[in-house]
């Protein structure tokens, strides 16, 4: 299960056989890639949902498969311009909740504004599947001005975050029932284009790269680009912004918030001189009201991440290692 959970078997995976023996070696490993076809430059992006239980305070996995799909190729620099799914369905699924599903499927792609253009259904033995899996494909065009690129992150650029961490993985973890706490949680599923734009918009040339941190939360996505960019990522303890119940869930199961999914936040680096414009951006857009600046890019030490504690220590948060919460997007 922990190949399956976006951390360091995920990784080892991937780089350890999916990208030698199918990948050509010049591509990177983003949430989208980007392809050339008849001189036009297209924004390319696939996904697979697997979320248990289907439906969840603030969403269900319909909604989520097309909110995760825009995301990706919003974070990649691209605006989502059509979509296909595949429906992996399991023997006995309800009409009603298959219905529910479709549904809320239309409701999110009319949000996000993207025609689903096509798909395939398939149909497995009863016990098979959680009722059902989702496969999305996204294509995109690229959005005028941004580049996203871990390479161009350079020491003293900020570490920009949208909103809170860590509601989406608890609020998934609370609605299986199988730990007695309560808490007034919903999933932050939703499209981040709209906040994605607002930052192109006030600064394309000084953003150099974004990330929503799904499976593997904060620490993984930063730590895939400390690697990547060969820099230390330093982050404030006190400015990451959560609610008290993803808090207090986490205190009590030993679990670190950095480390727990989310569906509607996504991370941004931005190069100083254009830190107050860009944030300024977030905070006059709709769902960007509780943006800030979490910490900032150091050359030392190289590909690591440390968080200043508010009891004036330093850890080293690494990658999301095994699985706490399976099935959770």
């Amino acid at each position: 299960m922990s190949h399956g959970a976006g951390g360091k078997a995920s990784r080892r995976l991937v780089e350890g056989m999916f990208a030698p023996l199918l990948l050509t070696g010049e591509e990177q490993l983003n949430d989208a890639a980007t392809v050339n076809i008849g001189g036009a430059t297209l924004a390319f992006t696939t996904d697979s949902f697997v979320v248990r239980p289907l439906q969840f305070p603030g969403g269900s996995i319909g909604e989520l498969a097309v909110n995760g799909t825009v995301n990706d190729l919003a974070v990649s620099g691209a605006r989502a311009r059509a979509m296909v799914a595949t429906f992996v369905l399991e023997e006995g699924l309800e009409r009603e909740v298959l219905e529910a599903e479709v549904r809320a499927m239309a409701a999110a792609l009319a949000r996000a504004r993207v025609p689903l253009v096509g798909g395939d259904t398939k149909v497995v033995e009863r016990g098979k599947a959680d009722g059902m899996y989702i496969t999305t494909a996204g294509i995109g065009s690229p959005i005028e001005g941004v580049r996203i690129d871990p390479r161009s992150v350079r020491p003293g650029d900020n570490v920009l975050l949208t909103g809170p961490i860590g509601d989406h993985g608890i609020t998934i973890l609370l609605a299986r029932s199988e730990l007695d706490l309560e808490a007034d949680l919903v999933s932050d599923t939703r499209p981040v284009l709209p906040l994605v734009e607002a930052l192109a918009a006030a600064c394309a040339p000084g953003l150099r790269w974004m990330r929503d941190p799904t499976r593997g939360g904060v620490a993984t996505s930063l730590n895939e680009l400390a690697r990547d960019c060969g820099l230390a990522v330093e982050l404030n303890e006190e400015d990451i912004p959560m609610h008290d119940a993803v808090r207090g869930a986490c205190e009590l199961l030993g679990l670190d918030p950095l480390h727990i999914a989310n569906e509607g936040q996504f991370l941004a680096v931005v190069a100083p001189e254009y830190t107050d414009m860009a944030l300024n951006a977030l905070l006059q857009t709709e769902g960007g009201e509780a943006a800030c600046v979490i910490g900032k890019i150091r050359e030392h030490p190289a590909n690591a991440v440390l968080v200043n504690t508010r009891y004036r220590g330093t850890r080293i948060i690494d990658m999301l290692v095994g699985d706490p919460l399976p099935r959770i997007c």
